[in-house]
């Protein structure tokens, strides 16, 4: 009779099955951003124009904003044509000018939002995806239903963080009224921006 042990097996797919079960655990987080206050971004200076509507007060309208509505904003917006500016357009300019870069077309619609009485929305400056050579804007909504993206330069519509994975819309800082955060990933580390720091924000399309 042979005797077969079973110990190292087990052992060995109890690790596995552990691994997997702590992978999956992860993703949710590494879907949405961490951030940690700060006193000042290497955008400050650039961003002196909009500061004022980025610290204006919340509106009184609706706080419960359908998703529709905001698709609809996010829309009107995209179908502005792209175009580079060095400096930071006001909404005004980007609604009576002929065509906006992504940071206009993030603050113009932070700024709606704000005025219908949306919280918890954030002005994001980081990275499309890990290979862009250049820095884009975008809006994070965080609501009772999750955290939505929204990217009026890119996109026609809005979509759960979590379908953005680890490898596109990669945030280095983030503004919300008068707070200014730098984005941390899961895990405490920071998301590497030293490349970055104080380039103008323009996602080159």
């Amino acid at each position: 009779m042979i005797t077969i042990s079973i110990h190292p097996y087990t052992l060995r797919k109890a690790g596995v099955v552990g691994l997997i079960l702590f992978c999956l655990s992860c993703l949710s987080s590494f879907a949405q951003s961490n951030y940690i206050t700060v006193k000042s971004t290497p955008y400050d200076r650039q961003m002196t124009r909009i500061r004022p509507i980025l610290t204006s007060a919340n509106g009184h309208g609706d706080q419960n904003l359908s998703i529709g509505l905001v698709n609809n904003w996010i829309g009107n917006l995209r179908a502005i044509p792209y175009g580079f500016s060095m400096e930071w357009k006001t909404p005004d300019e980007v609604r009576l000018g002929a065509y906006a870069d992504c940071k206009g077309k993030a603050v113009a619609l932070y700024n709606v939002m704000r005025a219908q009485g949306a919280e918890n929305v954030r002005l994001v400056i980081g990275k499309r995806s890990w290979t862009s050579r250049k820095t884009h804007a975008w809006l994070e909504w965080t609501t009772a239903n999750g955290t939505y993206i929204l990217d009026p330069t890119i996109n026609w519509s809005a979509f759960r963080a979590e379908r953005a994975g680890r490898s596109s819309y990669i945030p280095l800082y983030a503004y919300a009224g008068s707070q200014k955060f730098r984005a941390a990933q899961s895990g405490g580390l920071f998301a590497s921006n030293a490349p970055y720091a104080g380039q103008h924000v323009a996602s080159r399309l």
